[in-house]
This record gives C-alpha cells, sequence and structure tokens, in this order.
C-alpha cells in the first residue's frame, strides 16, 4: 500500500508529538523533583545547622532551657513547614516541635547512614506513616559531637510544587505543538502539493501526453523543477514531432527513386522500353541508384552526430587553403554554367582550431548550395577575416535566394524549398542540417542573410588557431 510523503510526515509529527510528551513526563519529572529535593534539602540544612549553632551552647557549659527556645523553634517549623527534633548522641530525643513526647529513643539511629548526603527521604526508622525529607545537622562542642538537629518534611508539598512546574510545561507544550501545525500547513500548501501536482504532470508525460503544461510558479527550488519538467517535456515534443517529420521525409526521398527504378525496371522487362533504349534507361536507374547512395550517406552521417556525441578531431589548420582545396573540386562542375569563383582573404594564411574533416564538409555543402541555386556566369564569393579572436567565413552567391518564410526551416533535416525541389531533384535535405550540426559541435554560430532575386551569403565563425610548427 502506498502511502503519501504527506501522511508520512504527519505520521512523523505525531510520533514526534508524543516522544515529546513522554520525556517531560518521565525525564523533566524526575530532574524537577531532582532539583526541589536539593533546593528544598538545602534550605532546611542551612536552618539546622543555625539551630545547631544556637544548641551547641547547651553542651559548651551554657544552661539554655529548651522551654524557653521551645517558641523560636516552633516558628521555625511553622515556616518552613517541618518537624524540629533534637536528638543525642545516643538517639533519645530531648526536643520535638510537634509538641508530642520525648524521651523516646530511635532504635538504630545512625546519621552516618546517610553518607555524604544532606538528606535522606524515606519514612525516617519507621516514624512516618508518609514519606519525609530529614536532613540532620551535627550540635559539636570542643571536638565532639553531643547530638543532633533533625528537620523533616513532607515529601508530598515537594510533589506539589513539581506537579505545578510540570503542568505550566504541559501547558506550554501543548501551545508550542499546536503553533508548530503551521509548519504542517506550510509543508501541505508550499511543497506537498506542488509534489502532488509535478507528479500528475510526470504520469502525463509517462503516458505520452507530453502538451500537458504544468501550472507551477514559484521561485523556489519546486518552481525551477516544474519549469525543467515543462522544458523537458516541450523538448520531447519537439524531438518526436521532428521524429515524424524526419521519418516521413525520409520515406518520401527514398520512395521517389525506388519508384523510378522499379518503374523503368519493369517497363524495360515487359517491353515497354525497347532494347535499344536500355542504355539510356539504365543511366536513370543508376542515377537513381547514385541519389539513393547520397542520401543514405548524408543520413549515416547526420546520425553518426548524434550518437557520437559530436567527438572532434581538433587541430590547427590554414583554413585559406581548405578553402583552396574545395574550390578546386568544384571546377568540372562549374564549367557547365560558366560560374567563377572570387576568393577573398584578409590574410595569406588564417589558421584556425577544428576538426579539419568536418569543417571541410562544410565548406563542400555551402558550396554545392552556391552552385546549385547560381545563375549561368556567375561569381560566387569566398571571404575570410578576423573579428575579436574568430575567423569568420563567409560564402555568397548572386542565385535565386531563400524565401522568408523558408530561412527558419532551412535547417531542418530533409527540408527543401519548392524551388529545390523543382530544380534540384538530386539533393537530399541533409546538407545544412549537418553543416549546422557541425558548426554547433564546435561551440560556433552560423548565420544567413538571403534576399529573393538577389542571392544569399552564408557566414560561420571558428576559433582562431596558431600556426603548426614544422
Amino acid at each position: 500500500m502506498r502511502v503519501s510523503l504527506y501522511v508520512k510526515v504527519l505520521f512523523g509529527y505525531l510520533i514526534f508529538g508524543v516522544l515529546g510528551f513522554i520525556t517531560i513526563a518521565f525525564f523533566s519529572s524526575n530532574m524537577t523533583l531532582q532539583y526541589l529535593e536539593r533546593d528544598r534539602a538545602d534550605q532546611l540544612y542551612n536552618e539546622a545547622s543555625l539551630i545547631a549553632g544556637n544548641c551547641r551552647q547547651k553542651y559548651s557549659g551554657s544552661n539554655i532551657n529548651f522551654d524557653s527556645l521551645g517558641p523560636q523553634l516552633s516558628s521555625i517549623g511553622s515556616y518552613f513547614d517541618a518537624d524540629i527534633w533534637i536528638v543525642e548522641k545516643q538517639g533519645k530525643i530531648v526536643y520535638r516541635s510537634d509538641g508530642l513526647p520525648v524521651g523516646t529513643s530511635i532504635e538504630g539511629f545512625d546519621p552516618s547512614e546517610q553518607g555524604r548526603g544532606r538528606y535522606v527521604i524515606g519514612h525516617y526508622y519507621e516514624l512516618f506513616e508518609d514519606s519525609v525529607l530529614s536532613v540532620t545537622a551535627p550540635i559539636s562542642a570542643n571536638f565532639s559531637t553531643y547530638g543532633y538537629v533533625v528537620l523533616h518534611q513532607s515529601v508530598s508539598g515537594i510533589y506539589d510544587v513539581r506537579d505545578r512546574i510540570l503542568n505550566i510545561i504541559y501547558i506550554t507544550f501543548l501551545i508550542v505543538f499546536a503553533i508548530s501545525l503551521v509548519i504542517l500547513w506550510i509543508f501541505r500548501i508550499y511543497i506537498f502539493q506542488p509534489i502532488k501536482q509535478i507528479t500528475t504532470a510526470a504520469n502525463e508525460f509517462a503516458s505520452g501526453n507530453l502538451k500537458y503544461n504544468l501550472k507551477l510558479h514559484s521561485e523556489d527550488e519546486i518552481g525551477y523543477l516544474a519549469d525543467t519538467l515543462n522544458y523537458m517535456a516541450h523538448e520531447l515534443n519537439n524531438k518526436e514531432e521532428d521524429q515524424r517529420k524526419f521519418i516521413s521525409n525520409v520515406s518520401h526521398d527514398f520512395r521517389s527513386p525506388l519508384t523510378s527504378i522499379k518503374g523503368y525496371l519493369e517497363a524495360m522487362i515487359d517491353g515497354t522500353i525497347p532494347p535499344e533504349l536500355y542504355e539510356k534507361y539504365m543511366k536513370l536507374v543508376i542515377s537513381e541508384a547514385d541519389r539513393l547512395t547520397k542520401l543514405t550517406s548524408s543520413t549515416l552521417a547526420l546520425q553518426s552526430l548524434d550518437s557520437m556525441g559530436n567527438l572532434l578531431d581538433i587541430t590547427a589548420f590554414d583554413i585559406n587553403q581548405v578553402i583552396r582545396d574545395t574550390v578546386a573540386a568544384f571546377e568540372g562542375i562549374c564549367k557547365p554554367k560558366n560560374l567563377n569563383f572570387d576568393l577573398i582573404f584578409a590574410e595569406r594564411c588564417f589558421f584556425v582550431q577544428a576538426d579539419m574533416g568536418k569543417i571541410q564538409q562544410v565548406l563542400y555543402n555551402l558550396v554545392d548550395n552556391a552552385i546549385k541555386f547560381s545563375r549561368p556566369n556567375a561569381t560566387i564569393w569566398i571571404e575570410t577575416y578576423e573579428r575579436h579572436e574568430k575567423i569568420f567565413i563567409s560564402v555568397k552567391d548572386s542565385g535565386i535566394g531563400i524565401s522568408k518564410d523558408s530561412l527558419k526551416k532551412i535547417w531542418s533535416r530533409f527540408y527543401k524549398s519548392d524551388a529545390s525541389r523543382g530544380k534540384d531533384k538530386s539533393g537530399t535535405g541533409l546538407g545544412l542540417s549537418i553543416t549546422k550540426e557541425i558548426i554547433t559541435a564546435h561551440n560556433e554560430n552560423i548565420d544567413v542573410i538571403s534576399t529573393e532575386g538577389i542571392g544569399t551569403e552564408f557566414i560561420f565563425t571558428l576559433p582562431k588557431g596558431s600556426p603548426v610548427k614544422s
């Protein structure tokens, strides 16, 4: 059976209250009683010592009549609510403030039995029916002990004082316990209820409802957790949406060449395409197969960037030389459209710290895009310059440009503008996605500036590096 956190805290709080009450009832009661006994015993002993001092004159030669001393002792006894006895060394009672007969001997009288303590509690040699607190002070003269002053006080009075003190403690504890219920209320409002809302939201997310909105506004750790869960759900929802689009786009782009290949081969088999045209259509089949190969390679490259956590082999290299090599690779493609490259380098060499292979792929994708969408006899500009310890690389064409709506989508996987689908059926729609992933893996930025009918410019940055020492 699952028990809620609030019930556990409430149960723990009640246990705390019970244990606190038991602690007060036993430990505080005993400690209070012991304190009161010691305090009362000290008072009685001090008074017994004074009386012993007065009685010392009798044993040092002065003739003191106990009858004349009696009223004073009775007053002291009344004040302290105590019985005062004067006992000779052998245990014979020679004076009692309570007026009862004297001359009785205490059987087994031995004051040394109480040890170093100033008092004893009990029935005092079974002479009292109820327990009394008894203190004994010696009457000494000429270095000899002749008798003792014994004060007896009922412990019931001490118990009454203890009970009154404990009653105050109990009432105070109950008031504090009741006031502390505010803590439970605060816990319920500011912790339990938000946790319950977070649990509900987590269950919704776990069941697949990623659009569930956790409405919890708090400027503390609970609020931060709620915001984090909302953000997580939003990102997961976007990922799920991207996955659906990814699968849809993959299916679409794979289906088209597969349909063409299947159609051409079936037409060749059933005779629709005569043998003399086989070579033409086999070239088309190879072209579609190449398109599938390119699409597969790009998909695997993008998947590799995701699954490998964008692991990079960072080295220092000359970005200008990499640009020259990349441009040289496109000379054959540029000749049919009579395209020219204009390389503008602020310095002869610009060394950067990056993954050379990945940056070559970025440049290849950007240059390939510029060639696709440039008009015949146009120029493609590639520029490098330095700003604030960063090397900026720009690839600019004077082609058809990109619409404002498409600018926000060009980094999406498998996205192609209508113009792209119309003019370049060999594209995969993954080039710019891969480019974005690579630059992001370097903790750098890539931006695009484009105007329809005028052209497009891609600009990305790389950290400046030091020349390699040979």
